[in-house]
């Protein structure tokens, strides 16, 4: 059980290094990933009953994904739509998409040949997927632009007076972010089996929860790189949903589970805050 755990918590940390882009990054809470995630499984599932190489499907699942993210930064910042708005309305459209690109609601894996059917163990090859995508994005961040699309979020008026076009910045963002959440939706639909049109609902919610986990428990990130922070953050956040299922809480209470570690984890470090700044003010 512990095995499985680890396994799908590092498959979901891909997602949620998708999530901190939008959400930490770019200060741009992104609805789409509810809608890219299962684009993800949908093209990868699509293709692999198909005959297509299971590679080739991943790499058309974040390709599907980039279209999604550039959709939600194009109507933000073209059309002038909230942001929060903007993401709901791709993902409202997704649901449709997934389904027309599946041909049904759901399609089963487990008679085609993909990544987890290979004599490659599966933790192995989950955690190399993992370490190229840590490794990737930790570079990228490390660059010129890298360091402006951090900026974007901290303060956009800076970024401007560098001559940079925040509206194309903040699209690049989204379409690296939702490129990376489809990518884990296509990995996670060949590890479970299947994929099906609803597995996307609440991965907002888990990609917040797991970065309010990595957040809370490493204080000082200067050391760390950010996708640590979100890998040890997922990590937990996938124990304590298997400890719940453990002591006798059912699937369905999950959803339920996540969004109340959500609210107890931000209650407690804005209280902290809060005393904090008394402690100042006085």
């Amino acid at each position: 059980m512990l095995i499985g755990t680890l396994e799908q918590s590092l498959i979901f940390a891909i997602m949620v290094m998708g999530v901190y882009i939008s959400f930490r990054i770019l200060d741009f809470p992104d609805m789409t990933v509810d809608g890219s995630f299962p684009l993800g499984a949908s093209i990868v599932a699509s293709c692999l009953v198909k005959g297509i190489n299971p590679v080739l499907a991943l790499f058309l699942a974040i390709v599907g994904g980039s279209i999604a993210g550039f959709i939600t930064g194009y109507i933000n910042v073209k059309y002038k739509i909230a942001n929060l708005l903007a993401g709901i309305i791709v993902m409202t459209g997704l649901y449709s998409i997934n389904i027309k690109i599946m041909g049904r609601s759901n399609i089963s894996l487990f008679t085609v040949k993909h990544l987890f059917t290979l004599h490659i163990n599966k933790l192995l090859l989950i955690s190399i997927i993992v370490i190229i995508c840590k490794l990737a994005l930790d570079f990228l961040f490390k660059t010129k632009f890298g360091f402006i699309l951090k900026a974007l979020g901290d303060n956009e008026t800076l970024v401007e007076t560098l001559g940079v076009d925040k509206s194309k910045l903040k699209i690049y963002g989204l379409v690296i972010s939702n490129g990376i959440v489809a990518l884990s939706g296509g990995l996670y639909a060949q590890y479970q089996g299947f994929s099906d049109v609803g597995m996307g609902t609440g991965t907002i919610v888990t990609g917040l929860a797991s970065i309010i986990i990595g957040e809370t428990i490493i204080k000082n990130r200067r050391k760390f790189a950010l996708t640590t922070t979100v890998i040890v953050g997922t990590i937990i956040y996938k124990i304590i949903i298997t400890l719940a299922l453990k002591i006798g809480f059912n699937a369905s209470d999950l959803k339920l589970i996540s969004a109340i570690i959500v609210v107890v984890i931000l209650a407690l470090k804005n209280n902290k805050m809060l005393k904090k700044g008394g402690i100042k003010n006085a």
